[in-house]
C-alpha cells in the first residue's frame, strides 16, 4: 500500500498532467502543491511510484505522466466527484426542459455532455425490454386499414400500418381498443404476448382475424423495438486532444462507428451506478487510449439506459464523473414527468 503522501504526490501529478498537458517534475509539484516536503523527498516518492507501475517517463522527458494504473488509483482513491456550480445545473434544466419528445430528449442530452465534458457523449435510448406500455391507440385510416400506435412509459411511441382482410367497424375498434389496454397498460413488454394470447377468442367469429393481424403487429414492434439504440455527439471534440493518442486518432474513431462496441463500452444497465474503464480496461484495442465514464439513467428507481462519455485518459475525472451523474439524473426526472 502506498503511503498517504505518496498518494498525495500521486494526486498533484495527476492533477498537473490533466491541467497542463506536460510531463510533471519535483520541483513543479513542490512549487504548485503543499506537499510539505523538499524536492528531494518528492523526487524519491515518484521514483516509488514509478516503480510501481503508477507513473511513467514519456521518451526523454525529464517529467512523469501518470500510466492507466496511475489514474485508476486516483479515480478509486483520491478523486471525489465534483460537484456542478448553480448555474451550470440550471443551463441544464433549462436546455432538458425545452425538449417536445424521446428523440428530443436524447438529441440535447448528447450535445449538452458533449459540450460540458467536451468529450464524445454517447446516450443509449431507454431499451424497451424493461419499458412498460402506457398506452395503445388504434385508429381507422379506411374500412380495412389501421393504424397502431404504440405509447411506452419512457416517453417512446411507435406507429404502425395495419392492414386487414376485411373492413373493421368502429364498435369493434373501440372495443378492441378497450380491451386491449386493459390487458397490457402497465404491464411490461415481456409480459406482453402471454397476456393477449386468448383476446381473440373473446371477440366474434367475422372479427378474429382482424384481431390477430393487429395483435401480430403489435408483438412484432416490441420485439422489432428491443434492439438497443444509441445517439452520438461530440466526435470532433477528439481532434482537440490528438497528441493524446499514440501514433493516431483513426483507431478511436472507427471504434466510436461499431454501436456494438460502444455498447459494451457503456456497460450493462444493470450496473446503474457510475463506471470509470480507464485505457487498456477497455476490451476493444482501438480504444485502449481512451477512458469511458458512464452512468445509468431512469425514472421511478429503475435504470432503463446507459449514457456516458469517451475522451483520452488524461482526462478530468472529478468534473466529468460530475456532469454525467448531473445530467444523467436530470433526463430521469424528465422521463418520470413525461
Amino acid at each position: 500500500m502506498l503511503s498517504e503522501r505518496r498518494l498525495e504526490v500521486l494526486r498533484a501529478i495527476v492533477q498537473d498532467y490533466v491541467g497542463t498537458e506536460e510531463p510533471v517534475g519535483s520541483k513543479a509539484l513542490t512549487e504548485r502543491h503543499r506537499l510539505g516536503v523538499s524536492p528531494a523527498t518528492v523526487r524519491n516518492d515518484m521514483a516509488v511510484l514509478e516503480d510501481e507501475g503508477y507513473i511513467a517517463q514519456p521518451h526523454t522527458s525529464a517529467g512523469r505522466i501518470p500510466t492507466d494504473k496511475g489514474y485508476r488509483l486516483f479515480v478509486d482513491k483520491l478523486a471525489g466527484v465534483k460537484p456542478l456550480s448553480s448555474p451550470e445545473r440550471r443551463a441544464i434544466q433549462h436546455f432538458l426542459d425545452g425538449a417536445v419528445d424521446l428523440d428530443d430528449v436524447v438529441g440535447r442530452t448528447v450535445r449538452l455532455l458533449a459540450q460540458l465534458t467536451r468529450q464524445v457523449a454517447v446516450v443509449q435510448y431507454p431499451s424497451l425490454t424493461r419499458s412498460t406500455v402506457r398506452h395503445v391507440e388504434l385508429l381507422s385510416l379506411a374500412p380495412a386499414r389501421l393504424m397502431l400506435v404504440l405509447i411506452t412509459d419512457t416517453g417512446r411511441v411507435e406507429q404502425r400500418m395495419v392492414d386487414c382482410n376485411a373492413p373493421f367497424g368502429e364498435q369493434s375498434l373501440a372495443d378492441l381498443r378497450a380491451r386491449l389496454n386493459g390487458k397490457v397498460v402497465g404491464r411490461r413488454f415481456a409480459d406482453v404476448p402471454q397476456l393477449v394470447q386468448d383476446l381473440p377468442e373473446s371477440f366474434e367469429a367475422e372479427d378474429r382475424a382482424t384481431v390477430q393481424t393487429v395483435l401480430s403487429t403489435l408483438l412484432e414492434t416490441l420485439v422489432e423495438e428491443t434492439e438497443e439504440r444509441l445517439m452520438i455527439g461530440g466526435t470532433a471534440n477528439l481532434t482537440r486532444f490528438g497528441h493524446d493518442f499514440p501514433l493516431t486518432i483513426r483507431p478511436v474513431l472507427e471504434a466510436l462507428e461499431e454501436q456494438v462496441v460502444l455498447l459494451k463500452l457503456l456497460g450493462e444497465v444493470n450496473e446503474s451506478g457510475m463506471t470509470v474503464r480507464i485505457g487498456h480496461e477497455n476490451a476493444y484495442e482501438g480504444l485502449n487510449s481512451t477512458s469511458v465514464v458512464s452512468v445509468g439513467y431512469g425514472s421511478g428507481g429503475e435504470t432503463v439506459a446507459k449514457m456516458g462519455v469517451v475522451g483520452p485518459t488524461r482526462m478530468d475525472y472529478p468534473g466529468t464523473m460530475g456532469a454525467v451523474r448531473a445530467v444523467a439524473r436530470y433526463v430521469g426526472q424528465i422521463l418520470a414527468e413525461s
